[in-house]
Parts: structure tokens; C-alpha cells; sequence
């Protein structure tokens, strides 16, 4: 597991790292899924019964069992898988299409999750500055590589001139509901007519 998803087991563990990998059936199979499936892989049956008769939906699945959410309270269990998940979904992805075999993104996640834990306890999160070295330094961008243009800000003016367009289009609208009005008006009158002078030649 370490060679294969180093990120996934830094965080839920091997077991259940080896687990979800199973359970979707390879590692690339798993990076497709979003943060949702992953959270609550292996609880399908409890899903689709609640689904069924329409009740609550399970909070976690396979990922209950990672220590992160068993150390957690137990009203901030949902909260803490949910964030695990999302972490977890990103280092999977990391792993499994990365170019690079790196643990970093993983021991970063484990830190902001373990941090949000303790927050979610009512305990002060211990915060860590991530050291930039590692990711990459920052390169100021040249003129060539290409800088602020202004032409391609917008404009107040623009925005003015749409709202006046807007207020012209539903000008016309009006307009033209009111002669629909007319003409159903019109239409509705003509077979009185054609009645009043049936009943006019009768007499005569």
C-alpha cells in the first residue's frame, strides 16, 4: 500500500486504504469516483433502503473505520468522514495519475483534517505553516509570458448598456402581450356579430 497509494494510506491507513481499493476493484477505478461515493463505499445496500423508503442516508461507509473518524466525537463523526473523503478522493487521484511518487499531499491533508477535528471539539487547531520549498518556489511572470492587460476588463458601461437592453427587451414584451390581448379581444367579439345579424334576417 505504501508503494502503490502512499497519500491514501497516510491518511485512512493500509486496511481500509486496501479496502476501498478493492471494493471499487483497482486504484484507477477509485480516482473516478467523487468524494460522495468514496465516502460512503461499502454501505450501497444501507443507501439504496434508504433511498427506498425515503429515509435518512448513511453518513460513511468503508471509511468509518479509518482511526482519524474513530478518534473523532461521536455528533462530529459525519462532519469528520466528510472531510476525509474529500481529502482522501484528492490523494487517490494524486496516486493513482501523479507523475510524481510524493507523500506530501497526503501528510498535508492529515494535518488540516487533524487540525478541523480538534476544532470541531472545542479545542485551539495547532496551525502549521506548509513548507513551500518542497511543492515549488514562485516565478514572477515576464512580459512574454504575459501580464495585467486592461483591455480585457469589463467595463461598467458595458454592464449599464446590457441592464438598458434588458429593460427594452421587456418593454417590447409588454407591448406585445397587450395587442395579443387586443387581438383575443377582437376575436371574441366577431361571432356576436355574426349571431346579431342571424337573428336580425330571421325576423325579417
Amino acid at each position: 500500500m505504501r508503494a502503490i497509494a502512499p497519500n491514501l494510506t497516510i491518511l485512512v491507513g493500509e486496511l481500509v486504504g486496501a479496502r476501498l481499493i478493492a471494493h471499487a476493484g483497482s486504484l484507477l477505478n477509485l480516482a473516478k469516483h467523487p468524494a460522495s461515493t468514496v465516502q460512503i463505499l461499502g454501505a450501497e445496500k444501507a443507501l439504496f433502503r434508504a433511498l427506498k423508503t425515503k429515509k435518512a442516508t448513511p453518513k460513511y461507509g468503508l471509511i468509518y473505520h479509518a482511526s482519524l473518524v474513530g478518534q473523532s466525537q461521536p455528533k462530529s463523526k459525519g462532519k469528520v468522514s466528510r472531510i476525509l473523503a474529500n481529502k482522501a478522493a484528492l490523494s487517490i487521484r494524486v496516486d493513482a495519475l501523479g507523475d510524481e511518487n510524493t507523500k506530501q499531499i497526503g501528510a498535508e491533508a492529515l494535518e488540516s483534517i487533524s487540525n478541523r477535528i480538534q476544532q470541531l471539539d472545542g479545542r485551539k487547531p495547532v496551525v502549521t505553516k506548509p513548507d513551500v520549498s518542497k511543492v515549488g518556489k514562485y516565478v514572477k511572470p515576464t512580459d512574454s509570458a504575459g501580464g495585467y492587460n486592461p483591455a480585457e476588463d469589463v467595463v461598467m458601461k458595458e454592464a449599464d448598456d446590457s441592464s438598458d437592453g434588458n429593460e427594452k427587451k421587456s418593454k417590447k414584451k409588454e407591448k406585445k402581450d397587450k395587442k395579443r390581448k387586443r387581438d383575443d379581444s377582437s376575436d371574441s367579439d366577431e361571432p356576436k356579430k355574426k349571431k346579431k345579424k342571424k337573428v336580425e334576417s330571421d325576423s325579417e
